[in-house]
């Protein structure tokens, strides 16, 4: 289990699934060939033979009294389209709950985007029926992601929105916020569009340290070195690739620790500039 700490606020890492996979099924252009080109991947975040390690996590963040939930996964007993993700059955809570963190302890849920993979846990089904998952929670949307998805209708992937968002905007646990959105003092939400179009990464500012929850701004770590390969699931692929040079040139060179909400291994880095572009220093 990856547990960081930053200044004041301490981040655990819960892992729902981590598995190797074929990288053009989540960027088309990470070939095992062109991974390969990219050695400093390896073991960490990719395969000897060019597969990309990819993790499934959410994200625990204490915070001036707060326990919050960054991003929930994929959830059990979804209708999904990807067989990866259809009618999962994986003992999710039971986990969360051993690393001590049982579901009505959290006062918030952040949803960095409305994605299947970031929003399953939201809910449950109990008796037939989609209940929050986390019931004493706030749940913070942001108003134009949900905005966008509520008007999309059902998604290719299934219905997300309706599974997994709806239903805890009808039990009255939602807020929907906008770009900048303060969690605590400590904790921000940084407006990253492109991926999706309310896109929001979770920047973390606390006893003179930094760390950025990149949500699905990269999906892996090639994308430091390779910035223009896109990721299949991008709403818009030339602004997420924009969007993802702003952030690698904003951060490279600090002491921000950027924390990859789909990176495996140790989950974690700093951004270092390597010739034209950037890799994740570990």
């Amino acid at each position: 289990m990856n547990v960081w700490q930053v200044g004041e606020v301490r981040i655990t890492s819960v892992v729902e699934l981590e598995a190797p996979i074929p990288g053009e099924v989540m960027i088309p252009e990470a070939t095992a060939d062109a991974v390969a080109a990219h050695p400093w991947l390896v073991p960490d975040f990719a395969t000897p033979d060019g597969l990309l390690l990819l993790r499934i996590q959410l994200l625990v963040l204490e915070s001036q009294g707060r326990r919050i939930a960054v991003d929930t996964c994929v959830g059990n007993d979804k209708d999904r389209t990807v067989g990866f993700f259809h009618h999962m059955q994986l003992p999710f809570l039971e986990q969360l709950e051993d690393a001590g963190f049982p579901p009505a302890s959290f006062d918030t849920v952040v949803c960095t985007h409305l994605h299947q993979d970031h929003v399953g846990w939201n809910t449950r089904l109990v008796d037939g029926e989609w209940v929050p998952t986390f019931p004493n929670a706030r749940y913070l949307i942001g108003r134009v992601e949900s905005e966008h998805w509520d008007a999309y209708g059902v998604h290719e992937d299934g219905d997300v929105y309706g599974d997994s968002v709806r239903p805890v905007i009808e039990a009255g646990l939602v807020d929907l916020v906008e770009f900048g959105h303060r969690v605590t003092d400590e904790v921000v939400l940084e407006p990253t569009p492109g991926h999706s179009p309310g896109h929001q990464s979770v920047h973390i500012t606390s006893g003179g340290a930094e760390a950025l929850v990149t949500g699905d701004v990269m999906h892996h770590p090639a994308q430091c070195c390779e910035p223009d390969w896109a990721s299949a699931f991008d709403s818009d692929a030339d602004a997420a690739r924009a969007m993802r040079r702003e952030v690698l040139a904003r951060y490279a060179g600090t002491g921000v620790l950027v924390i990859g909400t789909h990176f495996a291994g140790p989950g974690a880095g700093h951004v270092v500039a390597d010739g034209d572009a950037w890799r994740l220093s570990v």
